[in-house]
């Protein structure tokens, strides 16, 4: 019996498809058996996957890792070990730019099995019994905030997601240059903007990743609506939770829907694994068309593959999940995946955050924040 380990991380969406799909793989091939251990939503974004490809054959990874997979050599560049016709399906049914997240050095090194970026999401029963519809634009965002019924995901690296957000919807995108995160009159409006709304919310949410803020929407009647936050189609499913969320596109600025940081995950294989041809017949077999859209999006999972997203059976079972989101998955902004962008990502959160919750000189929190970034620049090891 040939035994592989796999990481993921924990809640429904991470976890229980990669059981599912485990399971199913072992019933096809009796002679492999996969078992899967899962660390906390801030552990996934955090961990080394250098450490992490010592312990495990497989790693469901986030995309801003694949430099430094690629730099170290932790991971396997899969485009190597998959037929040309097998990458090309990939390539050909990305949704939006998630198969080119996980390319680097002209290689892919993780299959793009989950999708995801911030969406907004409702509570329609809330907003009906107060006569208020679903915000189209960011002004009817604000005022919806007066009413103190709006909440979004206010951790450290969600905030930084956020903010790239405002800035790509200002009509700037991050990193376009190696000396300034952005330029400073666009990070001056992003940050001032965020501000005004970060007064309207529950402090609470400060504390609160996405999963936890879909869990306070479900789980009481104070929170109407999230303009924001990396989208869980498990809430949109009949009875996942005792209330149903509905997910929508961003709303629009300036006469255009907002530009979110693109998220999901990718299935990575380590390059310590003594079992390489089964575990990447697993992503194989994981990342497929067929596997994405039944077994896969069946247990909770929300699928990388386009023809899942475009599928009326899945969408039935989501409320239309798939479909009212996809536009913002297309138009998604893909951060930079440099081997030592992650040291940015983990500090810079914490300044953005700072200034939301206490206010400050903004050209300021854009010096540290480029302080931040050069000194990720000098991080790289490739």
């Amino acid at each position: 019996m040939i035994k592989l380990k796999g990481i993921t991380w924990n809640h429904t969406r991470g976890l229980l498809p990669m059981v599912a799909t485990s399971q199913r793989f072992t019933e096809l091939f009796p002679n492999v058996e996969i078992t899967w251990e899962k660390r906390s939503l801030q552990e996934f974004a955090d961990a080394s996957i250098e450490d992490l490809a010592k312990r495990f054959d497989l790693l469901v990874i986030d995309h801003p890792w694949t430099g430094f997979g690629a730099a170290t050599k932790a991971i396997l560049p899969l485009s190597d070990y998959l037929s040309p016709e097998y990458i090309k399906d990939q390539e050909i049914n990305t949704v939006g730019k998630s198969y080119g997240s996980y390319v680097f050095h002209d290689k892919l090194w993780a299959l793009p099995i989950d999708a995801a970026t911030p969406v907004a999401s409702a509570r329609l029963d809330i907003l009906e019994k107060n006569g208020l519809e679903v915000p189209k634009t960011y002004e009817d965002l604000l005022a919806l905030a007066k009413k103190g019924l709006v909440a979004f995901a206010g951790i450290p690296v969600d905030v930084l997601m956020s903010f790239y957000m405002f800035c790509c919807s200002l009509g700037e995108a991050p990193f376009l240059s190696e000396e300034k995160v952005i330029s400073t009159a666009t990070g001056k409006k992003a940050l001032q903007m965020f501000r005004e709304l970060a007064q309207l919310i529950d402090p609470a949410n400060f504390n609160r990743n996405p999963i936890q803020v879909y869990e306070a929407m479900v789980n009481s009647d104070a929170i109407a609506y999230c303009p924001f936050a990396y989208g869980y189609s498990n809430y949109s499913r009949t009875g996942y939770s005792q209330k149903l969320l509905h997910f929508y596109d961003l709303v629009s600025l300036n006469n255009n829907n907002m530009i979110s940081s693109l998220g999901g995950t990718g299935l990575a294989v380590s390059s310590f694994s003594q079992n390489i041809q089964e575990a990447v017949k697993y992503a194989e077999f994981t990342g497929s068309s067929q596997v994405q859209q039944n077994i896969f999006a069946d247990n909770g999972g929300q699928p990388g593959h386009l023809q899942a997203w475009k599928s009326d059976r899945i969408n039935a079972l989501t409320h239309d999940y798939f479909k009212n989101t996809l536009p913002a998955l297309e138009r998604a902004f893909l951060r930079p995946r440099y081997s030592g962008h992650m040291y940015f990502q983990d500090h810079a959160g914490d300044i953005v955050r700072d200034y939301l919750m206490k206010g400050g000189n903004e050209e300021q929190v854009l010096e540290v924040m480029d302080a931040l970034y050069a000194k990720s620049l000098n991080l790289q090891t490739t």
